[in-house]
């Protein structure tokens, strides 16, 4: 089929995904192209083993481009996609009897740290420095599961459903996860929450 020509930068993502659907190449590469690097980076905060996060990326894109006929018309992209590499990691560690046979993704842990760009901190006063750092180590000292939470509530954007979807449990338990940790932060930290958003999250 014929697609009109497209600023595929520009683009958004429920454009791109209905063009895939009806088999636009360009479009599926423009998705894969755009959340590579994302979904590396959350696939290595599940699994320490690289090359296997990078099959099962592409092998959640290998399905989306096969079954691509039996897709949802409406979907949060990013979320989707995140929350399938989520899945797929859990399966492969079923698969290597990594976590007793099971499945779950409440098996997996959150192998992420977060850390201050040392370009932010050299161009920071000493108190926002010093702030930046105090913050940090709170982030880094919650529970994997508040963490976690956190990250994809200011690093991925998900709002409390989605994010309710990715760890599988019920909006309630999600959004419990988010309030623990943003409380046990609040007790310690008097600053805006959106320095979070300063913090990058690299997996160790």
């Amino acid at each position: 089929m014929k697609t009109p020509t497209l600023l595929f930068n520009v683009v958004d993502d429920n454009t791109l995904w209905n063009n895939l659907k009806e088999g636009d190449e360009k479009s599926f590469s423009m998705l894969f192209e755009r959340y590579y690097a994302d979904l590396v980076r959350y696939g290595n905060s599940l699994s320490p083993f690289e090359e296997k996060v990078q099959d099962c990326i592409q092998d959640v894109f290998t399905d989306i481009w096969i079954y691509r006929n039996t897709l949802q018309n409406s979907v949060v992209v990013k979320a989707y996609l995140l929350s399938s590499v989520r899945k797929r990691i859990a399966r492969l560690h079923e698969r290597d009897h990594i976590f007793r046979k099971t499945a779950s993704t409440d098996s997996i842990a959150f192998l992420l740290e977060f850390s201050v760009d040392h370009e932010l901190l050299e161009e920071a006063d000493d108190d926002a420095k010093e702030k930046l750092i105090h913050l940090n180590k709170l982030l880094n000292d919650l529970p994997g599961r508040q963490k976690e939470a956190i990250y994809l509530r200011y690093h991925q954007g998900l709002n409390v459903e989605q994010i309710a979807e990715m760890l599988n449990v019920n909006y309630q338990s999600a959004s419990n996860l988010l309030h623990r940790g943003l409380m046990t932060l609040r007790r310690e930290w008097k600053g805006s929450f959106s320095l979070l958003l300063l913090l990058s999250a690299t997996s160790f």
